[in-house]
């Protein structure tokens, strides 16, 4: 990392837009740079734990110094700088990231190489999840299901009817999610009540108790869900 890249980072990780105003006047290749050959700048701005001081106005001067604000992470995945920002629930860089530009459903996600979307409902950060909507983002069934988008996760089997790995998924999305009326629906369509998935070792219980969604945990018990570690 040179000198430079340094001084960038460390403006951006202190709010001080100035500071990355006058490095980038001065180094114009600054705004494409790749610190730590991974992450760009807006990455920066967008990585953990998010919601930075200063981020939106950050983003905005980087992107008008040249920065691409569609530019992928470079190693074990491909997510952009919007993937981050839904990751932590950051919603003015969001917002910042779109008004910049950024493709809303771009792949490349963590999460089944999904949008940002993806990342967001998946992390249960449902306020950027629903921002994203609002902003014309496109909801898979399970995301939909998370964020008690019932009558489009209806509108969609109808059109499309699920085969019952994709109800299981859908249904233990919506206990993450805390989305009872989801929950409810695809119950009655046949879900696994205590469906394992692939990528955690938690039922449907374990996800809503770890998400602190009290009414999907007690509508859950009433129906004789169990956790993982109860499982025979």
């Amino acid at each position: 990392m040179t000198e430079a890249e340094q001084q960038a980072v460390a403006a951006i990780q202190a709010g001080d837009v100035a500071a990355l105003s006058r490095l980038l006047a001065a180094q114009p290749a600054l705004a494409t740079a790749r610190p730590d050959g991974a992450r760009t700048l807006l990455h920066v701005v967008a990585d953990w734990p998010g919601n930075r001081p200063a981020g939106p106005e950050m983003a905005r001067v980087l992107v008008d110094a040249g920065a691409d604000v569609d530019a992928r992470f470079v190693g074990a995945h491909r997510e952009t700088a919007l993937h981050w920002a839904a990751s932590n629930d950051d919603v003015p860089l969001v917002d910042a990231l779109l008004d910049a530009g950024a493709t809303i459903d771009a792949d490349g996600a963590v999460i089944a190489d999904g949008t940002p979307l993806s990342d967001a409902v998946a992390f249960g950060q449902h306020t950027a999840a629903r921002r994203l909507v609002d902003r014309g983002a496109i909801p898979r069934p399970a995301e939909a299901a998370a964020l008690g988008m019932v009558d489009l996760l209806v509108a969609e089997y109808e059109e499309h009817p699920p085969r019952p790995d994709d109800v299981d998924v859908a249904f233990w999305y919506a206990c993450h999610g805390g989305s009872l009326d989801a929950a409810e629906y695809l119950l009655a369509r046949g879900a696994e009540l205590d469906v394992l998935p692939p990528w955690e070792h938690l039922t449907p219980l374990d996800a809503a108790e770890r998400a602190d969604a009290a009414e999907v945990v007690g509508w859950l018990r009433r129906h004789g869900a169990r956790r993982a570690a109860e499982l025979g």
